[in-house]
């Protein structure tokens, strides 16, 4: 129970720590909100708990194909915002472009398993 505990509570530390230095820079928060640390934190728990190299080299390798939909939410996002609509309409909108990618890459990973 005490290793969940902390599993969440260095999660949640990252981002409360991206929101309140966000507030003061832009640029800041973006840079540790863009690092990697969910994936790093992952990599660690995954390890911790499994000692398993292979399971993290796989997720690593599917982190890196996913992380390319994700961006369409970057691109997306402040588009709309320059453009005057509204912050929760942009993002609904921005959300449901990442997951149009998702599903598309999705799709292809799908196609490319039946061809190999």
């Amino acid at each position: 129970m005490l290793y969940y505990t902390m599993k969440i509570l260095l999660s949640a530390v990252v981002l409360v720590a991206v929101s309140e230095i966000a507030k003061r820079s832009s640029l800041l928060g973006a840079l540790l909100a863009s690092l990697p640390l969910t994936s790093l934190l992952a990599f660690v728990w995954l390890y911790v708990d499994t000692g398993d190299v292979q399971k993290i080299g796989a997720l690593s390798w599917n982190i890196f194909w996913l992380v390319l939909p994700s961006l369409a939410l970057f691109l997306v996002l402040p588009m709309l915002l320059k453009q005057g609509w509204g912050f929760w309409l942009s993002l609904a909108l921005a959300v449901l472009a990442s997951a149009a990618c998702y599903g598309i890459m999705l799709l292809m990973f799908k196609r490319i398993m039946v061809q190999s």
